[in-house]
């Protein structure tokens, strides 16, 4: 299990952040984010698909981490998002790491702000940035093999 679970909601923060071998609480995620305050709530579920660019029948996804990384690299997007985005009300950042089945989601991000295109950019800087950022690697795993992905991160700093 990973050095950092965090499946409930925090009660003293505006951040939510966590990884998980657990499904992810997709519509808890979106239902946590709303805000009085915020007319926007944008969410990005990345859920495990059949093929991959040059494959078909992929049966299912392997995540791992450099765990004890994660949580700090997600704290520095949560933090890059407020920068940019001084509105945001909530943001959300979860990704699941072993093995995750198609259709199920291995990462949601939420961000929610008083207006939707803060909304969508926080959420999509979000995702762009976890995924060139934080330590996580996936392997695709088919009926005849198993593949790394071509994404696999490095560990790098956030330019401000």
């Amino acid at each position: 299990m990973p050095a950092h679970v965090t499946l409930a909601p925090p009660t003293d923060s505006d951040t939510w952040l966590g990884l998980t071998d657990e499904t992810l609480p997709v519509a808890q995620a979106v239902d946590w984010a709303v805000l009085p305050s915020c007319g926007a709530v944008v969410l990005f579920s990345g859920t495990a698909r059949d093929h991959a660019e040059g494959r078909d029948c992929v049966e299912r996804l392997e995540y791992e981490a450099y765990d004890r990384y994660v949580v700090p690299k997600l704290e520095e997007i949560a933090g890059q998002m407020r920068q940019r985005w001084s509105a945001l009300g909530r943001i959300v950042l979860l990704h699941r790491v072993g093995l995750v089945r198609l259709g199920e989601s291995s990462v949601v991000v939420v961000a929610s702000s008083p207006h939707r295109p803060e909304a969508f950019a926080a959420a999509r800087f979000g995702i762009d940035t976890l995924k060139a950022t934080v330590p996580i690697w996936k392997r695709e795993v088919w009926a005849d093999g198993e593949f790394w992905g071509l994404e696999a991160q490095h560990l790098t700093k956030l330019d401000s």
